[in-house]
């Protein structure tokens, strides 16, 4: 995009609201629809800021587009409805920020879908389980307990699943989602219960996944992949919340839990990928003018946003069944090193949510009941008590919020706030959310050096790839801790338990 205004001259589209929140006017970047907002604490704050000066004293040339870019560049997009929003974890993606969130209005004829506001990694997500185990009972195995978790599920980039799976099995995973994993039993009925969406989206049409996407997706069910993908053992840290934290289970610091984070792998990625090119020629027929072509997008209610929804359901499901895989391959894991069953160490799923998806919801906007679709990239669905979407067992608490923190720092569990749902369609942040490009990270940072500091930390880690230390090291990333303060403090979430890790399995 043409940038020839100076930082100052930027500085006058964006105002403060209040301490952690900031506005971004129409004017910021050509055609905005409607207003940006993004939220952030005083580091947060200089990260945001120091970014979009880079981006001004370059003239824009080069590089990644800064955050508050493109904010503005989705609040341009067709249809958007309320404001663009940014969480405090957003850093640059393609089209749509990582870490920002918007909502298209499903009775505009004109509104779009757009991958870019999904992501490659069609419903990454985390799942948390519980067990009844203490950290004393962890601390004398842990390094035998990373390894029997390193050796029963596959890692790194290009690595193939144990679980059986013929093509006739992907068809009906693509179609079933975690019903599939119960029926084959990998996964206890109430593991659906404690799921988003229950685990199937039910619009999902494998007719829509192309054969590469499905010959990518069928040797790696139950792999963890590689990049920020991980399962981690984790101790409870602190409980802010003892009510939430005992709905969910939680009852005790030193609580053992396991957190798995991954998504759909090659299958999600290619899904999007066949998208793209498909809509970019649909937006020339349909005339759609978008500021930056990575907001390829389509009319939702066209066949290439119809088909995308289904195809992208399709690749939602098979994440919940490597998820799903995983728990199970966890469970054996745990079982064999305590020469005890699942049961009997009571390794519940807690919770397991998405952070990038689209969904049909239904929110106010201006004092109105709409039908909308929500763009969740690196963004968590964050329901509140008595939400109609969320499980029994959570009525009185809000939806768990699960955000995972980069290698070797704490992760958090939250709970949904009404006040999420009025301002931000009831959303929350991911994660840390990166500080640094995986390139400058590898050039900056000396694998040896992190390794050995998470060694002197007292967490056992197995990990394939050296390189991959050094992209997914902590200084990588923003400080987890100020991104969850700062969605609590504005009140869209709500924070619940800390969590600290023991042993980290990575790509």
């Amino acid at each position: 995009m043409p940038q020839s205004r100076s930082y100052n001259e930027e500085l006058e589209f964006i105002e403060k609201i209040n301490a952690n929140t900031y506005k971004i006017k129409k004017g910021f970047v050509p055609n905005m629809n409607v207003e940006g907002l993004f939220y952030v604490n005083d580091h947060l704050e200089k990260l945001m800021f120091d970014e979009l000066r880079t981006f001004s004293n370059s003239g824009g040339i080069g590089g990644f587009l800064p955050g508050m870019k493109q904010i503005g560049n989705v609040a341009s997009l067709p249809g958007i409805v309320k404001q663009s929003i940014g969480l405090p974890d957003i850093h640059s993606g393609y089209g749509f920020a990582i870490g920002n969130m918007a909502a298209f209005d499903m009775d505009d004829p004109l509104s779009v879908v757009s991958p870019g506001g999904v992501g490659f990694d069609i419903n990454c997500g985390v799942r948390l389980l519980r067990t009844n185990l203490d950290v004393s009972d962890v601390e004398p195995v842990k390094e035998q307990l990373a390894q029997s978790l390193f050796d029963h599920i596959p890692v790194g980039v290009g690595s193939k699943g144990v679980i059986p799976m013929t093509a006739k099995d992907l068809e009906e995973a693509l179609e079933m989602g975690m019903d599939w994993s119960l029926r084959e039993g990998y996964i206890w009925a109430e593991d659906k219960e404690h799921c988003e969406e229950y685990g199937r989206m039910l619009q999902a049409d494998p007719s829509k996944v192309s054969f590469k996407a499905k010959k990518r997706g069928l040797p790696q069910l139950g792999t963890l992949g590689a990049g920020n993908h991980y399962a981690e053992i984790q101790k409870v840290e602190e409980i802010y919340d003892k009510h939430a934290a005992k709905t969910m289970g939680i009852d005790r610091k030193g609580q053992v839990c396991v957190m798995i984070h991954c998504g759909s792998r090659g299958l999600g990625h290619q899904v999007a990928t066949d998208a793209l090119v498909i809509m970019e020629k649909a937006m020339a027929r349909d005339k759609i003018d978008v500021n930056d072509r990575q907001l390829a997008c389509a009319r939702i209610n066209s066949k290439e946003g119809q088909n995308y929804l289904k195809g992208m359901a399709a690749a939602a499901n098979y994440a919940w069944v490597n998820r799903s895989s995983m728990t199970f391959l966890t469970r054996q894991a745990f079982g064999k090193v305590f020469n005890s069953t699942p049961d009997d160490l009571d390794m519940q799923m807690i919770y397991d949510v998405s952070h990038n998806i689209a969904k049909t919801e239904e929110h106010i906007v201006d004092g109105k009941l709409k039908t909308l679709l929500v763009h969740r990239k690196g963004s968590t669905r964050a329901f509140p008590p008595h939400h109609p979407l969320i499980p029994v067992d959570y009525q009185l608490t809000g939806q768990p919020v699960l955000i995972g923190g980069s290698m070797g720092t704490c992760s958090y569990i939250l709970t949904g706030t009404q006040k999420g749902m009025i301002e931000t369609f009831g959303s929350t942040c991911h994660g840390a959310g990166r500080a640094l490009s995986r390139a400058k990270s590898r050039r900056n940072i000396n694998y040896l050096e992190v390794l050995d500091r998470l060694k002197e930390m007292g967490i056992a880690i197995r990990v394939a790839s050296p390189k991959l230390v050094m992209e997914e090291a902590p200084e990588s990333y923003k400080n987890v801790t100020d991104v969850v303060n700062t969605c609590h403090d504005v009140g869209i979430s709500k924070k619940a338990i800390k969590l600290k890790p023991i042993a980290v399995i990575k790509g």
